[in-house]
């Protein structure tokens, strides 16, 4: 064997080598970017449902895939300072949402909320106010410290990031 047939073999294999490390870390980057990203929650507005601190994966073709609907957290760029917001949506373009004394109502139809703990809300007002062509309101779940639709209005639908992947929480407590 000379030594260019070793030098090409060689030129070869670190190729194969630099292919076969790319592959991974292509991937992930598509994956992260396309499909699910993961975002640390820096607020208590959705507490305790969702602690400060966790981590939360998102469903990013949510939107596209038409899976925006009442009920799921959803992220967003905040109308309010820019930075990753994380909130349940609560109505649907042409809704009519109101709080009466901590209690919601869509449509004029009392909404269920296990996860709200009202005694925290008790007399909170809001509305009635009807969501926009295109756009949802949002509300965090702990609605004595959450600034949302009450405060910045309802979200357009092409501002959100994507869904809450259920049962993705981490709260990096032991």
């Amino acid at each position: 064997m000379n030594v260019v047939d070793q030098a090409g073999r060689v030129g070869r294999s670190r190729r194969r080598l630099l292919v076969a490390a790319l592959i991974p870390v292509v991937a992930v980057l598509a994956i992260r970017t396309l499909l699910v990203e993961p975002v640390t929650v820096s607020s208590d507005s959705m507490a305790p449902t969702i602690p400060p601190g966790a981590v939360v994966f998102l469903f990013k073709p949510a939107v596209a895939a038409g899976w925006i609907r009442n009920g799921v957290v959803v992220a967003f760029a905040s109308p309010a300072d820019g930075r990753t917001a994380i909130k349940r949506v609560i109505a649907g373009a042409g809704q009519r949402v109101a709080i009466r004394d901590s209690e919601l109502f869509v449509d004029d139809v009392a909404v269920a909320e296990p996860f709200i703990d009202h005694s925290r809300i008790d007399g909170t007002y809001f509305g009635p106010e009807t969501v926009p062509a295109g756009s949802v309101f949002v509300l965090g779940d702990n609605r004595g410290v959450s600034i949302d639709s009450r405060d910045f209005g309802a979200v357009p639908l092409t501002a959100i990031q994507g869904t809450l992947v259920q049962g993705t929480l981490l709260t990096g407590q032991k």
